[in-house]
């Protein structure tokens, strides 16, 4: 065999060997509401508040908005997402995220009310979503920790449908909050070693006044019927459609939840909410 052919032999096997090594292809992030990441992110609409030009001065990847995933964690959340690095994932690419404070863009709820939240994937993956909520007492202005949110999720759902590019997951708003507080997602997925976090912050208002909600705004502005001057509409999910999602992706290393609570399973994804 020739020197040319041996190395062509040789080429053609390194690039037939898979790669067992490689981080897992799966991205996506809350659009309703909006987490901070899809708020501020480049299709988010928010990036000149405040808040999220504060975000990426601290150091916030938001053109990754959909990448805050950490490997490995099964189901060990507590123990690798550090307190007052929530919201990065304990991920220092992303740690303006962090930052307390209470102008975040905000996405007013019905307190009580039935909601589709809407999680955008731009790429489809099997897992079980975990949304938790702050505690009463919750100030935006002081640092999250595991302790600000409760310690049971109030809405738990596996693999929910898609459609119109994201994960579709009924439930029922906390019927016990009021004013302004944090809903924490943790997606963990099943068939990738990848975990997902993500803040949305959240106003809650009595059912009455709650006509016009379920779009980011922010802090002084009013809602209007779907989407905001300036904010992602709220019937897309807050983010605009679909840029390429196929592919193995190179994420950030991490950094320390996760209590489960079990769920029946309707066509399309086992559902459990609190108060639903």
């Amino acid at each position: 065999m020739t020197v040319r052919r041996l190395l062509a032999v040789v080429a053609l096997t390194v690039a037939t060997v898979p790669l067992t090594g490689a981080p897992a292809a799966a991205h996506g992030a809350p659009t309703n509401p909006a987490s901070r990441a899809a708020a501020c992110g480049p299709e988010g609409r928010q990036a000149g508040t405040p808040a999220c030009r504060a975000a990426v001065e601290a150091g916030a990847a938001l053109r990754e908005w959909d990448n805050i995933r950490v490997f490995g964690v099964a189901g060990r959340d507590r123990e690798r997402i550090p307190d007052g690095e929530l919201c990065s994932g304990g991920l220092s690419a992303y740690r303006g995220l962090d930052l307390p404070r209470a102008d975040w863009p905000v996405t007013k709820l019905a307190a009580g009310a039935r909601f589709t939240f809407r999680y955008r994937t731009t790429i489809p993956h099997k897992g079980t979503f975990r949304l938790y909520v702050t505690r009463e007492g919750y100030n935006p202005t002081k640092r999250l920790t595991w302790a600000s949110l409760e310690s049971v999720p109030f809405l738990r759902v596996t693999d929910p449908p898609v459609r119109d590019g994201a994960y579709q997951l009924p439930g029922r708003l906390p019927a016990d909050r009021s004013g302004r507080h944090l809903i924490y997602t943790v997606w963990q997925n099943s068939d990738t070693p990848d975990t997902y976090y993500s803040c949305s912050d959240v106003e809650f208002r009595p059912v009455a006044a709650s006509a016009g909600f379920g779009g980011p705004t922010t802090p002084g502005r009013p809602a209007d019927t779907g989407a905001t001057p300036g904010g992602p509409a709220a019937a897309s999910g807050g983010v605009a459609a679909s840029r390429a999602g196929t592919g193995s992706c190179q994420g950030p290393k991490p950094s320390r939840p996760a209590a489960s609570s079990s769920g029946a399973r309707p066509p399309g994804g086992a559902v459990s909410a609190a108060n639903q």
